[in-house]
C-alpha cells in the first residue's frame, strides 16, 4: 500500500510539474498576448482572429485600428503610416456582425491607448441581424478581465503545440502589416474564376418593403456603433462601404430587395452623419472597380489594389460623402450604374 501511494503522489506531481510548465510556457511566450507585448524575436503565429486579436487590442502599440469583415483583411498598415502617419492595427473578423465589431471595440477603448483613429467597414447584410449576434461563438474568457478562468488558455494542447512550440521548430514569423490577409493570390482575381464559381439566386417575385431592414439596423446602430462614437469624441471613425461586385447587385437584383438595401445604406449614412468624429466613405458607385470582375476573387472580395486605393481616398478625401444629399447622389450613382449594366451579356458567355 505504501509503495501504491508513493507511486501515486510521483505520478500527480509528475502531471503537475509537467502542468505548470506548460502553463509557464505560455505565459512567457504569451501567443495570444494576453498578459505583455511580443517578445523581441520570437516568431509568433498570428492566424487566429477570434483568440488573439483580444490580447492585440490590449498590447501591441498602435494608435489607430482597422475593423470590418474579411472586405478589410488585404490592408496593409503600412500604407496607413505612409499615407496618414499612423500606427495602425487590423483587428478584423471574417464575416463580422456589428456585435463582433462592439466586442472588440469593448477591449481596445479600455486598453488606455489614444485611438485617433478607426477605419470600420460596414457591412449592410450584417446590420439586419440581432444585436447580440456573432459570427462564430467567441472564447469570453480571453475577452475578460478574470484571470482565474485564463487556465483554458494556460493549459491548452493546441496553444503549446501549435503556437509555442511549433514556432519554435518552423520560425516563420506573421507580419503584423498584412495578417490576415486573404489566400488568394493575383490568379485567383480575374472575371473566369469568379463567373466560374458564382451561382446567382433564384428570382423572388414579391419585392421586400423599402423600411424592412430599418428597424433591425437601427437597433444594431445604437447598440453596436454609435455608443463608441459617442463616448469617444477625439477619435475619428472613418466608416466606408466596401465595393462589393456587380454579382452582389445582381444578387439583390434577383432577390428583389434593392429599394430596401438602399434605403438601409441611406440610414446608416444619415445616422453616422449626425456626429462630429464621423466620416463616412462610399466606394459601391465606383464603376471601373465594380463592373470588372477581374478585381475580384468572387461576387464580394476584391483585390488588395483596391484596398489600397480606399486608403488613398481616407487620406485625401475622394468618395467621401459629407451630407445626405450627397450621399442620396452617391446612391442614384449606384442605381444608374445597375441599371445600365448588362447583365443579358455577361451570363451569356461560356465561363
Amino acid at each position: 500500500m505504501n509503495k501504491f501511494k508513493k507511486w501515486l503522489l510521483a505520478t500527480v506531481s509528475v502531471i503537475f510539474i509537467c502542468l505548470l510548465l506548460a502553463a509557464s510556457l505560455v505565459v512567457v511566450v504569451d501567443p495570444f498576448f494576453q498578459y505583455h507585448a511580443p517578445l523581441a524575436g520570437f516568431p509568433y503565429l498570428v492566424d487566429n482572429q477570434l483568440s488573439q486579436n483580444p490580447g492585440m487590442a490590449k498590447h501591441m502599440e498602435y494608435d489607430s485600428v482597422i475593423l470590418g469583415s474579411s472586405m478589410t483583411v488585404n490592408f496593409n498598415t503600412h500604407w496607413f503610416e505612409e499615407l496618414m502617419g499612423l500606427e495602425t492595427i487590423k483587428l478584423n473578423y471574417s464575416g463580422a456582425y456589428p456585435k463582433d465589431q462592439a466586442n472588440i471595440m469593448d477591449i481596445i477603448f479600455d486598453s488606455g491607448h489614444e485611438v485617433k483613429a478607426v477605419f470600420l467597414g460596414v457591412d449592410v447584410t450584417t446590420y439586419t441581424g440581432g444585436v447580440d449576434e456573432t459570427k462564430y461563438p467567441i472564447p469570453e474568457y480571453l475577452y475578460d478581465d478574470n484571470y482565474l478562468n485564463d487556465v483554458q488558455y494556460l493549459i491548452n494542447k493546441d496553444v503549446l503545440l501549435n503556437y509555442v512550440l511549433r514556432p519554435l521548430a518552423d520560425p516563420d514569423k506573421t507580419d503584423l502589416a498584412t495578417v490576415y490577409q486573404s489566400w488568394w493570390t493575383d490568379e485567383y482575381y480575374n472575371i473566369q474564376w469568379v463567373m466560374h464559381n458564382y451561382e446567382p439566386p433564384a428570382a423572388v417575385a414579391q419585392e421586400t418593403p423599402a423600411d424592412a431592414y430599418l428597424e433591425s439596423t437601427e437597433r444594431n446602430l445604437r447598440a453596436n456603433l454609435c455608443p463608441y462614437i459617442e463616448q469617444n469624441p477625439d477619435t475619428t471613425f472613418y466608416i466606408f462601404f466596401p465595393p462589393y461586385s456587380i454579382l452582389f447587385w445582381n444578387d439583390v437584383r434577383q432577390e428583389n430587395h434593392m429599394e430596401a438595401t438602399m434605403r438601409e445604406y441611406a440610414h446608416i449614412a444619415q445616422t453616422l452623419l449626425a456626429y462630429d468624429n464621423v466620416r463616412i466613405f462610399y466606394f459601391p458607385n465606383q464603376e471601373e472597380i465594380v463592373t470588372d470582375l477581374n478585381n475580384y476573387a468572387d461576387y464580394t472580395h476584391y483585390h488588395r489594389d483596391i484596398n489600397r486605393y480606399m486608403t488613398a481616398c481616407f487620406a485625401d478625401g475622394s468618395c467621401e460623402v459629407t451630407c445626405a444629399e450627397e450621399m442620396a447622389q452617391a446612391l442614384d450613382e449606384t442605381r444608374d450604374m445597375i441599371e445600365r449594366f448588362d447583365f443579358e451579356a455577361l451570363f451569356s458567355v461560356e465561363y
